[in-house]
């Protein structure tokens, strides 16, 4: 993973009102394992901003990515 990746949540956060699926983007990495993700509406409006790991993280792939 890396900055600009866009992602989709793997687990409900609901201290943060975030449920499973909702679609980020990646733009900082701040250690190894460990991201900041902007959620924005389709406006693009930010409704959170914060710190998650990798395991909470999906890649999502817009084209072919080669693998089958």
């Amino acid at each position: 993973m890396k900055p600009f990746d866009v992602v989709a949540l793997l687990e409900d956060l609901p201290e943060r009102d975030l449920q499973r699926g909702q679609v980020g983007t990646i733009v900082e990495q701040l250690a190894p394992d460990a991201f900041e993700v902007e959620f924005s509406d389709n406006q693009g409006r930010t409704y959170a901003s914060l710190s998650l790991r990798s395991d909470q993280l999906m890649i999502l792939h817009h084209s072919l990515t080669g693998v089958a």
